[in-house]
């Protein structure tokens, strides 16, 4: 036989033998990882079954089920109190309107102002979004007494009740810079800062207010605002 042949054949089977070998190591690898996900899923479904007869998370659960049956239940009682909107009032129903809610801000206006209309708008999208304090509008030509009452004499003019209480008020735009294109947000950001709605955060908060107007406090006619 030809000693090259002999060689050429015995290489062949060498290779024969590897490939085999290596097919067989593949198999086992494959039957192997078959099982370990089955082994893996067993193991959570078990652990799953634990948690779900965990008294702990049963008590976090059912604490968590509460809470929100307990604010459903509050801002369901602020609307039948005439929260979560923006509403006209008239002189009469002024007293049990500011002393009703806990928190409470009131527009005094003049339907022909045109500043009086930027603040509605202004405080119409509040309204919807701060639930735990009432908006009211007033049309201070039909409220003389409340007018006088309270020393309104600037319009538009916010004031801030507590429990029925005046502890403060908005002139005008001066606290929002004394420009007439200042934005919902720079009026929020005030409101917050006295206290009479609080900060919800948001992703999309247009967050362009300037900090530049300083508080100042005016009982008379001014330039940046309509007078009565």
């Amino acid at each position: 036989m030809d000693p090259d042949a002999v060689k050429s054949t015995l290489q062949n089977l060498a290779f024969g033998n590897v490939m085999a070998a290596a097919a067989r190591n593949y198999q086992k690898e494959l039957i192997a990882g078959e099982k370990a996900p089955a082994t893996s899923s067993a193991d959570q479904e078990v652990d799953l079954d634990e948690l779900m007869d965990d008294p702990e998370l049963e008590k976090l659960h059912a604490d968590r089920i509460a809470a929100l049956k307990r604010e459903a239940e509050k801002r369901e009682a602020l609307k039948r109190q005439g929260h979560g909107e923006y509403r006209e009032i008239t002189e009469g129903d002024f007293l049990g309107e500011v002393t009703g809610s806990e928190k409470t801000i009131c527009h005094f206006y003049h339907r022909e102002f045109y500043r009086c209309k930027i603040m509605d708008k202004h405080l119409k999208t509040l309204a919807l979004k701060h639930l735990d304090t009432k908006f009211i509008r007033l049309d201070a030509e039909n409220a003389p007494f409340f007018v006088t009452k309270l020393g309104v004499k600037t319009l538009p003019c916010v004031i801030i009740f507590r429990k029925g209480v005046a502890v403060d008020r908005l002139i005008g735009f001066i606290d929002m810079g004394g420009k007439d294109d200042f934005s919902t947000r720079a009026l929020e950001v005030v409101l917050i800062k006295k206290g009479i709605i609080s900060e919800i955060k948001e992703e999309d908060e247009d967050d362009d207010y300037l900090e530049g107007g300083r508080r100042t406090v005016r009982s008379s006619l001014n330039h940046d605002s309509d007078s009565d």
